[in-house]
């Protein structure tokens, strides 16, 4: 059995009339196997960490590039999946899909900023019934996950 994750690209703006920040998940994906924060939370981090987003593609840019948190999306999943199994998209925001571990990828439309947030997801039984409990493990900029993980693999050791 599989340490089983989620992974969540959500994009935030700032709505021009009232101020207020909205946000949209655009897509999500369950990887089966390795969904540990050593595992995808580490695969992911080394993914955007590559990268920035951007408002249009310039000929001149050396640097990996997504060009707003849909191309970002589409990126991570070809990036991904490779062949059948492992990799599966569900419903934008999906839950209480048997994961372990769920990971956020959030891009701010006005700024471009990327922040990746890792949650660790203990399902308690009360009564026989389960419930999900999220327990926000990391929450940064992907370049940070890095130090973090070093770190939190220290206090688990």
């Amino acid at each position: 059995m599989g340490t089983r994750s989620l992974t969540h690209v959500i994009e935030t703006w700032k709505n021009d009339k009232t101020g207020k920040q909205k946000k949209q998940c655009l897509m999500t994906m369950y990887r089966q196997y390795d969904g540990y924060p050593s595992g995808m939370g580490d695969d992911l981090a080394q993914f955007l960490k590559q990268g920035k987003v951007v408002n249009g593609i310039s000929s001149t840019e050396k640097q990996l590039v997504f060009n707003g948190a849909g191309c970002l999306a589409a990126q991570l999943v070809a990036h991904f999946k490779d062949g059948p199994g492992g990799f599966y998209l569900y419903r934008p925001m999906s839950k209480d899909c048997g994961e372990d571990y769920t990971y956020e990828v959030v891009v701010d439309f006005n700024t471009k900023e990327m922040t990746l947030r890792c949650f660790d997801i203990g399902y308690i039984s009360k009564s026989g019934n389960y419930i999900n409990k999220r327990k926000l493990l990391f929450e940064g900029k992907p370049q940070d996950y890095d130090a973090w993980l070093e770190k939190h693999s220290k206090q688990n050791a």
